[in-house]
């Protein structure tokens, strides 16, 4: 098996999905709009400066989830899905996607999102494998809290690791592909680290490197 492997916000989609899950929850009275804008768009900047504390994030990301029922959050989630994440697909995307496939590749999706915003994107996507970050669920409702290692930076390796162990399976001439320097520790360990529109730490790092650069925005 060789491993095709992608992050997903602002790699495979143009923006987001975790960062528009919060602004579609303020556009829909879902949170206050205005302590909530302002706490979203503080956690994204420190994840773009490469300084973000993701428990602490996740402490905020999550929380919503823990005080609706099921059915409205799968209810929003559809809306979210056409309403924001819809419009953030790229046709290159797919191309590269399908590239992959064509190769006889094993497509997966490691990204620090959540399940619960990210698995639908997968399905979309056609995209059988994601690791993402776990929301803890007891009794079919969500607490609020992190199910084990969330998959962002280190924790990215430790839970491809414990999925490459569970399947016998390794990196040998694994591809990733990574618009983000949190990637870095994961980009390291594969054979074929691709950045896809880097930002700029990333970008500088990769082109140091030899590395692929490539773009997938129209």
């Amino acid at each position: 098996m060789t491993l095709a492997i992608f992050d997903l916000d602002n790699t495979l989609l143009a923006g987001d999905s975790d960062h528009a899950w919060g602004e579609f929850l303020v556009e829909e009275g879902i949170v206050d709009a205005e302590t909530y804008r302002k706490a979203n768009d503080r956690f994204y900047q420190e994840y773009l400066n490469g300084e973000l504390d993701i428990l602490n994030y996740l402490g905020f990301a999550l929380q919503p989830l823990s005080i609706h029922s099921m059915d409205e959050l799968l209810r929003w989630r559809s809306k979210f899905m056409d309403k924001k994440v819809r419009p953030m697909l790229q046709k290159k995307a797919k191309e590269l996607l399908n590239s992959h496939r064509q190769r006889g590749h094993t497509l997966m999706i490691i990204t620090a999102t959540n399940r619960f915003v990210t698995e639908p994107i997968a399905e979309l996507l056609e995209i059988e494998h994601l690791i993402a970050t776990e929301p803890e669920m007891i009794n079919e409702h969500y607490t609020g809290n992190v199910a084990g290692t969330p998959s962002f930076q280190e924790g990215k390796v430790a839970r491809l690791n414990d999925w490459l162990e569970a399947h016998n399976e390794s990196l040998d001439g694994a591809w990733f592909y990574s618009d983000s320097h949190n990637d870095l520790p994961l980009l390291k360990k594969v054979d074929n680290p691709v950045a896809v529109d880097p930002d700029s730490k990333l970008d500088e790092f990769a082109r140091n490197k030899g590395w692929d650069v490539m773009t997938l925005r129209s």
